[in-house]
């Protein structure tokens, strides 16, 4: 009896020891993972954020800073051309579209789109071209909209068609072809 209370003692005393450590150190390397993971985290995100979020930043101020100065909300198309063109990094100019507001196909019930499209230029002469053909893209752009259901443009991959497929019928319309890129900056469907 006397060994057995004495192998349990042994048993107490080697389990409260080692776990004791065991457990400080679980502590500091689970802390020490969560703060090596945090950093990264933060600098991956920093990484990822720097290269997109600073083009937009950087094309959604010029038209907000007109806007802050009072100009109408309807400008001329030859003043639109001018003032809401904005220089982007590198050789391209950014068109801005008057934002859509749609029915989609969708035969169940009834969905909307509003959506803002900014167009992408090759070229520094392509604003005055498209300024002078702005009834022809609304349409353009409204009719390939109003043919699309709710269901194929939720998806990343219908994004991407529905960006190509405007791309296309803009340049269509251009005697030379002078959209690079469409950026959607507002994408609600409801």
């Amino acid at each position: 009896m006397a060994d057995a209370a004495a192998a349990a003692e042994a048993d107490k005393a080697s389990v409260s020891g080692p776990i004791g450590i065991s457990m400080k150190m679980v502590i500091v390397i689970g802390v020490a993972a969560l703060v090596l993971g945090l950093g990264g985290a933060f600098a991956l995100f920093k990484l990822m954020a720097g290269g997109h979020g600073g083009e937009e930043a950087k094309t959604e101020a010029s038209p907000a800073k007109a806007e802050s100065h009072g100009e109408a909300e309807h400008k001329p198309a030859a003043a639109e051309t001018k003032q809401g063109a904005a220089k982007v990094p590198g050789p391209g100019v950014i068109f801005d579209v008057e934002p859509f507001i749609v029915n989609l196909a969708d035969a169940q019930e009834v969905r909307y789109l509003k959506l803002t499209v900014k167009l992408e230029l090759d070229s520094h002469e392509a604003p005055d071209e498209l300024a002078n053909r702005i009834p022809q893209i609304r349409d353009t752009i409204l009719v390939l909209l109003t043919s699309k259901d709710s269901a194929s443009i939720r998806t990343t991959q219908g994004k991407f068609q529905l960006r190509d497929e405007i791309t296309q019928r803009v340049n269509s319309l251009l005697p030379k072809p002078a959209v690079h890129t469409v950026y959607f900056t507002e994408f609600v469907v409801q």
